[in-house]
């Protein structure tokens, strides 16, 4: 007998978020760290994309709101060279915060203790075994070396992941030459920023705000808070770089003048960081009884979508351990999070290397590619379905029993009105628990849902999408319709009590 349920390898926010949805759905996760303290070099500079709205229906949205470092809207995205403008947009197709990784990640981690997880720091896992029923991790820990047991355990431990290698996993893809570089950095003496955000210093003269190629590399330039310039550059480097060693401004100074030719002056850092882009994906997200998670799983080519993919990882996979654990799962559960989160990171993967063919290029031909393509985003439609796919809100699972267009995809959060009084699916889904909303007053299907130990809610809704919708702790729509095929989705996802 153990006390734990589930071993989560690494406290990043892929395993941090896990520990949390865990213990809302019942079990009791242990999460190993090697690192002795939350690091400091924010790998990641926001959040974006359809995790911000399972956020909020976790109720920590205006948590993660309050950490925000820059109050600006992130209403333009870089997309491989290019830009996608949304600010024609009342309500941006692709949400954003800026929010640094590390204080994610202390949030992150206060969420998961209050729901009573245990994290551990300086716990290195060096080895893991499992057999029919558990899973032994060998751990290496301040005072010495020692075994935890478990039923399951979960590599959420980055791009680099022992647990994969343990497991036996193959990580097929490629490792891009380029090395990209960030800064933000206070205006110092000799650096005049414009109202445009252009630069002018004295060696250089005056330098436009975006992207400048030259032939050693990119300069890309911006500036969103008031005294901060952003910097970066990309340049090849055949060998691959140690993201956990920090850059330091005299190297980063270094590659500015390889890439213009020239010194730019650079105040005090507030963020530097270094990264190297890859496309990787995992051969299978679960081996028995060890699964994958984030970066373990997937290394995306492009910013801004790798901790969505990543927790939302977790947040599918979560409730089905639990419910295996419970003996509330049925056949197959288990199975399904390989099956529809594989697809997730793979789609990820396909937005994610169009950016690297389209930054890639340098002569006249990528430029002219790059010039098309920012002319097709000018259009309305194409930059919210370009949005969509980004922000991984066009994602649809295949749900069986249900022919209706809501089934797989992720339900809107619905203004609602019951017997109770007003609420919405914000609110019914905070505690992560499978829902069933009758909008159109269906006893027997409520009696249904309610033998499969599903929440039930009787509601209106002044925009009904449909007769009623079942709802798994994940947000997305398992079934949705006025009868037909509910007791079959219900048997696929759900279990009587």
């Amino acid at each position: 007998m153990t006390d734990v349920d589930v071993i989560i390898v690494g406290a990043g926010p892929t395993g941090l978020m896990l520990a949390a949805e865990l213990r809302l759905a019942g079990a009791r996760p242990l999460v190993l760290e090697r690192r002795p303290e939350q690091g400091k070099t924010p790998k990641a500079h926001g959040l974006s994309g359809q995790i911000l709205d399972l956020l909020h229906y976790r109720g920590l949205l205006d948590r993660v709101r309050g950490l925000v470092t820059d109050p600006v809207p992130a209403h333009r995205f870089p997309f491989g060279g290019v830009h996608v403008d949304l600010t024609r947009f009342e309500e941006p197709p692709l949400k954003a915060l800026s929010v640094r990784q590390p204080l994610l990640e202390g949030l992150l981690e206060d969420h998961a203790l209050e729901l009573g997880a245990e994290v551990r720091r300086g716990h290195e896992v060096v080895g893991v075994r499992q057999d029919d029923t558990s899973v032994t991790a060998q751990v290496r820990g301040p005072e010495g070396e020692y075994e935890v047991t478990a039923p399951y355990l979960v590599g959420c431990d980055g791009g680099r992941s022992p647990v994969r290698s343990m497991a036996g996993i193959g990580f097929p893809g490629t490792t891009y030459p380029e090395v990209n570089r960030i800064g933000q950095v206070t205006i110092p003496e000799g650096l005049t920023v414009h109202d445009n955000g252009d630069i002018e210093t004295p060696e250089l003269g005056r330098v436009e705000a975006g992207f400048t190629r030259t032939d050693t590399g990119v300069f890309a330039l911006g500036s969103l808070t008031p005294g901060i310039v952003f910097i970066q550059t990309t340049e090849d480097d055949p060998g691959e770089v140690d993201d956990d060693v920090p850059l330091t401004l005299a190297e980063f100074g270094e590659s500015i003048r390889r890439v213009l030719g020239k010194n730019v002056p650079l105040g005090d850092p507030v963020r530097l960081s270094r990264y190297q882009f890859s496309a990787r994906q995992a051969e299978r997200y679960r081996e028995g009884r060890v699964f994958l998670a984030g970066d373990a799983a997937h290394l995306l080519p492009s910013t801004g979508t790798a901790i969505n993919v990543g927790m939302s990882d977790s947040v599918n996979l979560a409730w089905k351990l639990a419910a295996e654990i419970q003996g509330r799962a049925p056949e197959g559960l288990l199975d399904s999070y390989h099956a529809e989160r594989y697809a997730a990171g793979a789609r990820a993967l396909l937005q994610s290397q169009a950016q690297v063919a389209l930054r890639r290029g340098h002569d006249e031909a990528a430029e002219a590619l790059r010039a098309v393509f920012q002319e097709l985003l000018d259009d309305e439609r194409a930059a919210r379905r370009l949005s969509a796919h980004v922000a991984g809100t066009d994602l649809r699972y295949p749900m069986p029993g249900s022919g209706h267009a809501l089934a797989g995809t992720f339900v809107p959060d619905l203004a609602l009105e019951t017997d109770e009084g007003a609420t919405s699916i914000g609110e019914l889904l905070r505690s992560a628990r499978p829902v069933m909303l009758d909008l159109a007053g269906h006893p027997e299907l409520r009696e249904l849902a309610e033998a499969a130990g599903v929440d039930v809610h009787l509601a209106k809704a002044e925009d009904r999408p449909a007769d009623v919708l079942l709802i798994r702790p994940d947000g997305y729509i398992a079934w949705a319709g006025d009868g037909g095929g509910l007791r079959e989705a219900l048997a696929a996802w759900f279990k009587a009590s």
